[in-house]
């Protein structure tokens, strides 16, 4: 017996196509839900449903297996019938945790859950905590972002469908990673999302992506509950450990109650049964600490957000870039305020938006393990023209010392899949729209895109040539040559000394503090100073105390003289005092 439900609040009448089987009509429900009970159907039933009169087959907008793609029929799966191993595992916390960003179609050759098993050993070695999966819910095509989902609720087939998700959780948490799962309910992709036909989930408004979400108009109760669901289920039938929200700036809610505090209560009622912590990590272009502030003094509760100010400041100076968001950023100043505050814009005004931006942070009560710090990510990397990593352009040595300003600044470090070997292989927007217009229309947008940043039209790959897809893929025999081997052991080294020392892994933001020169940098960590040579030249620069050991640097060459050091050019050291 299996009980078949959907929600289509405006439909006269609904059936239920069982494949290989005969249509059942359903029976209308309070508030808008249609349910039919068929005692022949079981796990691997194929089912779609028909609305009103049409004979048109829509797949379940809830479905949890589209083995056949997005604009097949949906599958029935039992959550029950995997079989879990990981009974003792007692989750992850966020404070004190490492992140590592990847996408599972580009991790491997294979591209597919079961090939990213075999590579956690290698996660687990360079002293991960937390991985953090790109995008898996289905969307059409074989490979993609991520970003252009339309099954919320089912994981994509290519990659291995419902069990090659479990399994991959599953074998984590044998090896003591936790699972960070993004999500994207700001829009549907552009091509198979059918759930728009069966209610309004989607407002008159639009974003960068196409209409936005309703979710404060007519019936936007239901569709509130849909992405609520949507959420629990993530964490409770697949057993992830937290989930990143995408682009939440996207999704406009005028309502008393914002959509992120009421999925915040949720999850921590859900946390509370599963007896391990669960994390929502919102990504906001609104530099608004309230997404992070405890409900009990007025926030959403969300556990954590990206801070793309902490990249713009670390890769600006760094790289020298100022194009585009990067033009307010690039000085030794911008570093010093996110350091020390989170943001850089926080109420300040931005010439890239002309208009004053963002609200600034409480360091006393904020904790600075709520913001998620990056050198690279998937974004900053992809929406360049040719997806060209930070270490095409960066020296070796000014990379080293770009790692250690991240891995010691008071934020949730997070790395980019390959960032920890300094990979050659590019990540480029790529998609597989069967469509040919569709495919057309983002190849054409894509370089007109670039073409307006000062990019020519020429250097910019096609996102539909499997090639760019390809070319993004991690070369894994990289870690066969000396000098990549060599950048992953100081990124191992790192993460080992920021876990075995407390004052790396200290999150108050008020414990915090910086001084700053000609193109150099002290940053205080309790007893303990990172100081970082940004110059082309050697420098001796003057400490806050007397050092007592130099516990890690970049490159050789280092000396201390009580409360002075010598730093060779593009050269990093972290200090005991």
């Amino acid at each position: 017996m299996t009980e078949f439900t959907v929600w289509a609040p405006e439909a006269a009448r609904v059936r239920l196509r069982l494949f290989g089987g005969t249509d059942h009509e359903m029976r209308a429900e309070a508030g808008g839900w249609w349910r039919v009970e068929v005692p022949d159907a079981g796990p691997g039933s194929d089912y779609a449903f028909l609305l009103d009169d049409d004979d048109f087959a829509l797949p379940d907008p809830r479905s949890p297996w589209q083995p056949d793609g997005v604009h097949g029929p949906s599958r029935v799966y039992s959550h029950d019938a995997f079989a879990w191993t990981d009974g003792a595992w007692t989750g992850r916390q966020l404070p004190g945790s490492v992140l590592y960003e990847l996408h599972v179609g580009t991790f491997t050759p294979e591209g597919t859950f079961e090939s990213a098993i075999e590579r956690l050993d290698h996660l687990v070695a360079l002293g991960v905590d937390l991985i953090e999966l790109l995008p898996v819910n289905a969307f059409n095509g074989e490979h993609n972002w991520g970003y252009d989902g339309v099954c919320w609720y089912a994981p994509h087939q290519p990659y291995g469908g419902p069990d090659g998700l479990k399994r991959l959780v599953d074998a984590a948490h044998g090896k003591g990673l936790g699972v960070i799962l993004d999500v994207v309910y700001n829009h549907f992709g552009p091509s198979g999302a059918y759930a728009p036909l069966f209610a309004p989930y989607l407002s008159e408004q639009s974003n960068p992506w196409g209409r936005t979400v309703n979710l404060d108009g007519p019936h936007s109760d239901g569709v509130r509950r849909y992405i609520i669901d949507s959420v629990l289920m993530w964490l409770r039938d697949y057993h992830v450990d937290g989930l990143r929200l995408d682009a939440v700036h996207a999704m406009p809610d005028s309502r008393a109650v914002h959509l992120l505090e009421e999925m915040a209560v949720e999850v921590q009622a859900l946390s509370t049964q599963l007896g391990r912590p669960l994390s929502l990590i919102a990504e906001s272009d609104l530099n608004d600490p309230r997404l992070i502030t405890p409900r009990d003094a007025g926030g959403y509760g969300l556990h954590a957000q990206w801070n793309d100010d902490a990249h713009h400041a670390l890769h600006t100076l760094l790289t020298g870039e100022r194009q585009g968001y990067y033009a307010d950023f690039g000085s030794l100043e911008a570093l010093t305020d996110v350091l020390t505050g989170a943001f850089f814009h926080a109420g300040t005004w931005s010439s890239f938006r002309q208009r004053h931006h963002g609200r600034p942070v409480d360091r006393q009560r904020t904790s600075g393990h709520r913001f998620v710090a990056y050198l690279q990510n998937h974004d900053q990397i992809g929406n360049r023209a040719t997806g060209d990593r930070i270490s095409a352009s960066l020296s070796p040595s000014l990379l080293r010392v770009g790692a250690t300003l991240l891995m010691t600044a008071p934020f949730t470090p997070m790395l980019f899949m390959g960032e920890e070997w300094a990979a050659t292989t590019p990540w480029q927007f790529f998609t597989s729209h069967p469509e040919p217009e569709l495919a057309t229309a983002v190849a054409t947008g894509r370089r007109r895109e670039f073409a307006s940043h000062g990019w020519p039209e020429g250097e910019v790959p096609d996102p539909q040539d499997r090639q760019t897809f390809v070319r993004s893929r991690l070369d894994w025999a990289e870690l066969d040559k000396p000098e990549h081997r060599e950048v992953l052991e100081f990124y191992r080294r790192l993460i080992a000394l920021r876990k075995s020392r407390p004052d790396l892994s200290d999150p108050r933001l008020s414990a915090v503090s910086v001084q700053h020169g000609d193109q150099f940098l002290v940053m205080r960590r309790g007893n303990t100073l990172v100081v970082a040579n940004l110059a082309a030249r050697a420098q001796g620069i003057s400490l806050p105390g007397v050092a007592r050991q130099v516990l890690l640097a970049t490159g050789e060459g280092v000396t201390v003289m009580r409360d002075r050091i010598q730093l060779p050019a593009e050269t990093a050291a972290i200090v005991a005092l």
